[in-house]
């Protein structure tokens, strides 16, 4: 699983109990699943449709650094679906987990639109596929 993002615990991420708040870190994967799938399909109109099970395991406090990863388990016709996993980056112990995520592409009309994707892809390789069409003798 690869790690995008990291978050700073913070005092407004706190519950009572002095712990991260877990509607935060569900805000914060939310998040972090929509960024990914419109880098993936590069399309702005993505929704997410549905979260399994949710697995909090431990927690984090105010200063700790947490991390995001998101991994691509299958595309679908007009979907994504994704495996989460959320850890203390000084522990690196877990502290959530959801085994899919279901995002899917929207075309203008708002429905559910086929995007034509089947695997992984990386900003910098398609930087470097565009050079080459643009300028073939490079």
């Amino acid at each position: 699983m690869r790690f995008h993002t990291r978050k700073w615990v913070k005092p407004e991420d706190l519950n009572a109990n002095g712990t991260l708040f877990g509607g935060k870190v569900l805000a914060w994967i939310d998040e972090e699943a929509a960024l990914y799938t419109i880098i993936q399909l590069e399309s702005k109109k993505v929704v997410t449709k549905y979260m399994s099970e949710i697995n909090f395991m431990s927690t984090a406090v105010e200063g700790d650094i947490v991390e995001i990863g998101i991994e691509v388990v299958k595309f679908g016709k007009s979907s994504l679906n994704l495996d989460c996993e959320v850890r203390n980056k000084m522990t690196r112990e877990t502290i959530v987990t959801v085994d899919n995520i279901i995002m899917v592409n929207l075309g203008d009309n708002g429905k559910p639109k086929p995007h034509g994707k089947r695997k992984i892809e990386y900003v910098k390789d398609r930087l470097a596929k565009k050079e080459q069409e643009t300028n073939p003798n490079a």
